[in-house]
């Protein structure tokens, strides 16, 4: 499987995006958002899963973020809310299990997010 982030840019603190990761190829996997900002270690967002469409997140994004998932579309988004400094990062989604990024696979290219005070 391939994957897309897009929909990043730049945005004031309290403001929002959505992101976007279009899928090509099988795509019945947990999919999970990561963030790396400048710096940092890459650190677990959001997942959901295939059927159910089970999510979790990550405490500093929880009651902010939304993950959801569009299988007819091969897509899952990212709807942010209340955006903050501290979610200045590289957004990437990612097929796998859990929150650790190591245990994911078929990385997209990343989506650039500014976020300023």
């Amino acid at each position: 499987v391939q994957l897309q982030a897009s929909g990043g840019g730049l945005v004031q603190a309290g403001g929002s995006l959505r992101l976007s990761c279009a899928a090509r190829g099988r795509t019945n996997y947990i999919m999970g958002w990561f963030r790396q900002a400048p710096g940092k270690e890459r650190e677990f967002v959001a997942t959901i899963t295939v059927n159910r469409g089970t999510t979790y997140y990550a405490d500093v994004v929880k009651g902010r973020f939304t993950i959801s998932r569009d299988n007819a579309k091969n897509m899952v988004y990212l709807q942010m809310n209340n955006l903050k400094p501290e979610d200045t990062a590289v957004y990437y989604c990612a097929t796998g299990v859990g929150s650790n990024w190591r245990e994911y696979q078929n990385w997209g290219q990343g989506t650039l997010v500014t976020v300023s005070s």
